[in-house]
């Protein structure tokens, strides 16, 4: 098989992650070391197993999009305009401050005024993937350090288009064929592309969930994103932040918990390949030739923007303990720098032999940040903030405390209940009809399977005080049951019962409540017969309670035998011998006190 087969390159991809990635997640330096370090051994300057180095890089550029576009999803629009301030206002001054300060330093140096301008802009962006990889594993997202950095991220991401529009300006080119008229006709584009997907694609993704198709409705979800991202891409608009508004648009879609669920595994398999790619894009001979200048521009490049992000942490209200890790988050250059540096080097606006030092600069940095927090996180935090413990970061917004999957009309009355207690319960259905039909009523609900773990975490099971389980196939509940009490064993569990032996099996697997179906429905029928063949209603009534009482103490005893049909008949026919002596006696004391 030749070296640069696909089948071969994906089989050396795939070993690499999995022998060296969990060896790095074990010792405690994450895996996102892990994939940087894969890239280096099996790249030319490793073992030389892979040699396309740039053209994987670019293909892998598709992990960073999924990455935004899930990122996204966990933003509706009501969450991220109050974020507007941190996003233009943190985010701006620090790319502006970053740049001008990388900019002096150059020039300082010697370096020409728009080489060191162009530095400064390339290397002023963070990597959006490592930052947020490093987030989600330390799940720090949600607090205020999260927010504040993934509004700098967001940022830098926006800033990226005029960034690249200004090089060719810093470096003495002329564009030709740029008017007011062409930008204007630009924004709008990307205005109605957004507009027409606001619209449409509910439509779309309730006629595709209609035919539950699952596998279908996986490719929609891969469609929308890698034609959104391809679309802005031929705009001219950064890719990963088209697909960051289209999961925006999503954000409050019924189906944004599937469509997360089902985008997850790719998500995961190609930013691996892009860390493992920045690891390959590592050149030892560059480094070797000029290892001091490298090693200085790397430090140097860390260090400066640690400093400005430690003051941006302090002016942000950020805790003391976490400013350093804040900043060694955002201190690396990004995946970004790559596009800037290489756009100026086929322009003719940057020598190769600079663009070269900047990039290899770019990806060191990115190599050695998770060592550097590892080590923060091991030995300098400890040692200078020894009692500042970080607090928990708390949400940005409460998830609904009962989760209640399968909407039908047993959920039903279960919900309206909530609802007119003013609690708002989180509704997962797999009918986009029904759903349809309960967001009207203003439900808050989503489409997804029960038996799907990643739509269950995305719905905020891990946070649900109670889980109730109201579906339509009992086997389905009794599986349900299973993985809820697996994951969540915090979480309360109340399922359903269809029958007298479903709520033995709903016992024995010990959840917190359980409700026969049509058992309540049937004692209220049976009172209103006694009370047509003469009982007072006072009379019917208690024995409608005394029955349900004996029955369920009867229940709990058949649990244990249930699989034995002998014994379960024995306990039925002893309980109804017991239950006509119970009524019985209670007749007689009814009519001694008569006779009194």
């Amino acid at each position: 098989m030749h070296g640069s087969g696909l089948l071969f390159n994906f089989l050396v991809f795939l070993s690499a992650a999995v022998i060296v990635v969990p060896l790095f997640a074990r010792i405690g330096l994450g895996s996102v070391l892990g994939y940087l370090v894969a890239g280096i051994c099996i790249g030319p300057w490793g073992l030389g197993l892979i040699k396309n180095v740039s053209d994987i890089l670019h293909f892998s550029e598709i992990g960073v999009v999924l990455l935004l576009f899930l990122i996204g999803l966990e933003l509706a629009p009501r969450k991220l305009w109050p974020m507007r301030r941190a996003i233009f206002g943190i985010g701006g001054m620090q790319v502006l401050v970053t740049a001008a300060l990388i900019c002096a330093a150059g020039m300082l140096l010697g370096a020409n005024w728009r080489i060191a301008l162009i530095a400064g802009l390339g290397l002023a962006l963070s990597s959006t993937a490592v930052a947020l990889q490093i987030l989600r594993e330390k799940n720090l997202l949600s607090g205020q350090m999260g927010r504040t950095a993934f509004s700098i991220l967001l940022f830098q991401d926006i800033a990226v288009v005029p960034i690249l529009a200004l090089v060719p300006l810093i470096g003495g080119a002329h564009l030709d064929g740029v008017s007011l008229y062409s930008v204007l006709g630009l924004l709008a584009a990307i205005a109605g592309t957004f507009t027409a997907c606001h619209f449409l694609l509910r439509y779309v993704f309730f006629f595709v969930a209609s035919t539950r198709l699952h596998d279908v409705f996986t490719a929609l979800s891969l469609l929308l994103v890698a034609g959104i991202a391809a679309l802005m891409d031929m705009l001219g608009v950064s890719m990963a932040l088209g697909a960051f508004l289209a999961g925006v648009i999503m954000a409050d879609s019924e189906y944004r918990h599937v469509i997360e669920s089902d985008i997850e595994p790719f998500k995961g398999l190609l930013l691996g390949l892009f860390f493992i790619s920045v690891g390959m894009s590592v050149d030892f001979g560059l480094l070797r030739e000029h290892p001091l200048p490298i090693a200085a521009l790397t430090l140097g490049l860390l260090a400066l923007k640690g400093v400005v992000l430690c003051v941006i942490a302090a002016l942000s209200g950020i805790r003391a303990r976490q400013r350093g890790m804040f900043a060694l988050v955002l201190a690396q250059g990004g995946e970004f720098g790559f596009v800037v540096f290489g756009f100026a080097l086929a322009g003719g606006m940057m020598e190769a032999d600079a663009a070269n030092q900047l990039i290899l600069a770019v990806a060191l940095s990115m190599a050695v940040t998770p060592l550097l927090l590892f080590i923060n996180e091991k030995w300098i935090e400890p040692r200078f903030f020894p009692q500042d413990a970080p607090a928990a970061d708390g949400l940005d917004d409460a998830e609904s405390p009962v989760i209640i999957i399968g909407f039908g009309r047993f959920g039903q009355v279960i919900g309206r209940m909530l609802m007119a207690n003013k609690i708002m319960p989180t509704i997962i259905d797999n009918d986009p009809e029904q759903l349809e039909r309960v967001r009207r009523f203003g439900y808050k609900s989503y489409y997804g399977d029960a038996l799907r773990l990643n739509v269950l975490h995305s719905a905020g099971a891990d946070r649900a005080k109670l889980i109730v389980l109201s579906l339509e196939d009992a086997e389905e509940i009794n599986q349900s049951i299973d993985l809820l009490r697996r994951e969540f064993p915090e979480a309360k569990i109340f399922a359903r019962a269809y029958d007298r032996g479903h709520a033995m099996h709903l016992i024995d697997h010990q959840v917190d409540g359980y409700s026969r179906e049509t058992f309540a429905s049937a004692l209220e029928m049976a009172e209103e017969v006694l009370i047509e063949l003469g009982f007072s209603e006072w009379r019917a009534r208690r024995l409608k309670e005394k029955f349900r009482e004996f029955d369920i103490e009867t229940l709990n005893r058949q649990v244990s035998v249930r699989h034995d049909e002998k014994a379960l008949i024995s306990i039925a026919r002893s309980a109804r011998g017991t239950l006509e002596e119970t009524f019985a006696a209670d007749d007689r004391g009814k009519s001694a006190r008569e006779e009194e």
